[in-house]
């Protein structure tokens, strides 16, 4: 995998290689959270990339990033609370997550 200048970016990617990895074997009634978690950390992906990029709302767009953050937290308790993924994967993915949220909301502190 290239290694990026930015590093949240590395995060992200990070982040989704280990649901990649760590959330194939889902229970078929619950397949849909895996694809929501799946599908809003490619949207995290677009969205970083955007606010790296572009000019005009780049706050919006780092914002956006940390909704879809608490968003993917929220279903990877509701898949702990429901025994699909054990602790200690939980707590790797809450690792990933939480250093996405500080390089996010330092770099929308960064923009004032």
């Amino acid at each position: 995998m290239k290694e990026e200048k930015f590093k949240v970016i590395n995060y992200i990617r990070e982040l989704i290689v280990n649901i990649d990895k760590y959330l194939e074997n889902f229970p078929k009634k619950d397949i849909e959270i895996k694809n929501r978690i799946k599908n809003t950390s490619y949207d995290i992906l677009e969205e970083a990339y955007k606010a790296n990029i572009l000019e005009n709302n780049k706050k919006e767009h780092i914002e956006n990033i940390i909704a879809k953050i608490k968003i993917i937290d929220f279903l990877l308790n509701l898949c702990y609370d429901k025994q699909i993924i054990n602790l200690k994967r939980y707590i790797k993915f809450g690792e990933k997550l939480d250093d996405i949220l500080k390089y996010s909301i330092g770099w929308r502190n960064s923009l004032k």
